[in-house]
């Protein structure tokens, strides 16, 4: 079994940065990670995930602005965020996948974390 926790969420002002800290209890070797997020009334989204070697792959909101990265000696995937906007605005998953698929992950989130709120001001 694995478990998630997040950490890092806040409130901050459109334009800021914020990085969003996600550590892995369990077995999680080889596996792909990544994060979600879901803003009140919609549903939850992908935001990035990245493979055991550190392939990254982001949806098209975070493309340019988001960076997630992992350090696999300790279990924990990280989320960059900056030039942060209101839409941003969510409460944001940290996921993981028993594969190494980030196409998998996408589809199919095996573990998931309690969330993190990230409030974006204007």
């Amino acid at each position: 079994q694995v478990q998630l926790a997040e950490s890092g969420g806040g409130l901050v002002q459109a334009g800021d940065s914020l990085r969003l800290s996600c550590t892995a209890s369990g077995r999680t070797a080889g596996s792909a990670m990544g994060w979600f997020r879901q803003a009140p009334g919609k549903e939850r989204e992908f935001v990035a995930a990245i493979n055991w070697a550190g392939r990254p792959y982001y949806a098209d909101s975070a493309q340019g602005r988001f960076t997630i990265l992992r350090e696999n000696a300790k279990n924990t995937v990280f989320l960059q965020m900056s030039a942060l906007k209101p839409e941003d605005t969510a409460v944001y998953f940290c996921a993981a996948a028993r594969s190494n698929s980030l196409t998998s992950l996408i589809r199919t989130v095996d573990y998931w974390g309690q969330g993190t709120q990230v409030t974006v001001s204007s």
